[in-house]
């Protein structure tokens, strides 16, 4: 058996996406330059009109989820970095938005097969936003570490030749439903 462990080294080149908030610009701003200089320190070019890195700009963390569900959809990267700041404030507003932008970046990832790093701050203040994003230390860095292993496993999982005994998938095939969960098309009379 094999042992897969995603590693930070670049045998080939890889894309990422990168979608920030708008919302807390303060905050993802920050965390942007973080992610971008561990990119750049291994060996991606961050360059915006580069071949490696697109950026994705969202007006707040709620839009995160759908734009990086499409971007996966694309199948051009081998990861994405949502990156967004939701603050607590009076009003439950905060546990709405942050309870969907969670739910919602896991489940692209999940329907897409591609790894969407969640990069989205949830604080009570902004000084605790704050100090997640440069104070005390950046988690910017680590989003950008966490999609460069999950590149690289995913690469290597990719990779890994099928097994039709187990039901294991060759590269590039795509599973197949049993017939009962394929859902089925209405068909209507008035076209």
């Amino acid at each position: 058996m094999a042992v897969l462990e995603g590693n930070f080294h670049q045998s080939e080149p890889r894309r990422f996406a990168l979608v920030i908030g708008r919302f807390n610009d303060l905050v993802t701003e920050k965390l942007l330059g973080a992610c971008q200089d561990c990119l750049k320190r291994h060996g991606v070019d961050v360059d915006p009109h580069g071949e490696q890195v697109d950026y994705a700009w969202v007006p707040g963390s709620f839009e995160i989820p759908m734009v990086a569900r499409q971007l996966a959809l694309t199948g051009r990267y081998n990861a994405i970095i949502c990156l967004g700041a939701v603050i607590k404030g009076q009003t439950p507003h905060f546990d709405y938005v942050a309870a969907e932008v969670s739910k919602g970046i896991a489940a692209a990832s999940f329907q897409t097969g591609v790894p969407i790093v969640f990069g989205v701050l949830t604080t009570d203040t902004m000084q605790q936003a704050l100090e997640r994003a440069g104070i005390k230390s950046n988690l910017g860095w680590s989003y950008a570490m966490s999609a460069l292993e999950m590149s690289s496993l995913m690469g290597q999982i990719q990779a890994l030749p099928s097994d039709p005994q187990n039901g294991l998938l060759s590269a590039g095939a795509a599973p197949t439903l049993p017939s009962a969960a394929v859902p089925t098309q209405a068909t209507s009379t008035n076209q």
